[in-house]
């Protein structure tokens, strides 16, 4: 699969900015670490690694009028936006090295206006313990890394969800998440009233996985560009405890790896973010290890040749 795949970009973005614990920063070099490039590469995939983005230091402030570290939120989405939209407007697949999940801004506002000047359909799947539609008026945190999906989808402040101009960047029903089990009180009530498509924990011991990855993926063709927002606590924690938000009965190493070869199975995904991978919680750097494994696979790492 690698070899019909464009080149991919990494590129760095070592911010802890949104987040409730501070190690996310750390998260690109971890990766690095347990060898992604290099895994990529063995699977015949150009890479360019882009390095690190630069952008304001975490204040570890206060939230002011239900948000922790605005500004530097901004900056660093912005920086995210314009660099994501550059390796797709030179034919790559950009992949984010994270830092906490409020980057998915940043890179699904880019990926969005990529895809509405080429023509494109937009489909984006968030795997992830949390769905992250919280707003300032019903986030117990203020932490931003709870917000992306509500920001990207029109709710949230004017300077993240106008970051690419226009808002909305998307609408709820481009948006399909998988592996969701914590969700905020007032969260579950915005959820339903924009009719966000979530496969939960339940559902997915109820079906099954393989026909949660269908149903999530259904109506996609040729068109569309899927883009894949990958929050390592997706994963279980005793699978992958290096991460600042861990949630019990999560999904297990065969679930994601089925998830992530079904998506290889599509050959439309276009651009990828790797979040809230946090060294500091980690263990000899397993997490990164596992999340290196899974992404092999979403290039077409498979046990056999598969057509």
């Amino acid at each position: 699969m690698s070899k019909r795949l464009p080149p991919v970009s990494l590129i760095g973005v070592p911010t802890d900015v949104g987040a409730g614990h501070r190690g996310a920063g750390l998260g690109p070099e971890a990766l690095r670490i347990a060898g992604l490039a290099q895994a990529l590469e063995a699977r015949g995939v150009n890479v360019r690694d882009c390095g690190n983005l630069d952008g304001p230091r975490n204040p570890w402030t206060a939230p002011e009028q239900g948000y922790r570290h605005l500004d530097e939120v901004v900056a660093w989405n912005r920086a995210l936006m314009d660099a994501t939209y550059a390796e797709l407007q030179d034919g790559r697949v950009p992949i984010m090295l994270g830092g906490d999940h409020c980057l998915g801004i940043g890179s699904i506002t880019a990926v969005a206006r990529w895809c509405r000047e080429q023509g494109r359909n937009l489909r984006v799947l968030w795997l992830d313990a949390h769905s992250d539609f919280n707003t300032s008026e019903v986030t117990p945190s203020g932490n931003v890394h709870g917000m992306p999906v509500a920001c990207l989808c029109g709710l949230g402040p004017e300077a993240l969800t106008h970051l690419g101009g226009s808002a909305p960047a998307i609408s709820p029903q481009q948006v399909h998440q998988i592996g969701i089990r914590s969700v905020d009180p007032d969260e579950k009530r915005l959820i339903k009233q924009h009719k966000v498509d979530v496969y939960d924990m339940r559902y997915i011991d109820e079906v099954g996985m393989k026909r949660t990855v269908e149903a999530a993926l259904a109506g996609m063709d040729a068109n569309t560009h899927l883009h894949v927002s990958f929050d390592v606590d997706f994963l279980d924690p005793s699978i992958a405890p290096g991460v600042g938000t861990t949630v019990m009965g999560g999904v297990n190493y065969r679930e994601a790896q089925l998830v992530m070869e079904m998506i290889a199975d599509t050959g439309q995904m276009g651009s990828l973010d790797i979040v809230e991978l946090n060294p500091l919680l980690d263990t000899r750097n397993i997490t990164a290890e596992v999340a290196v494994d899974l992404v092999e696979s979403l290039f077409g790492k498979s046990t056999l040749m598969r057509d």
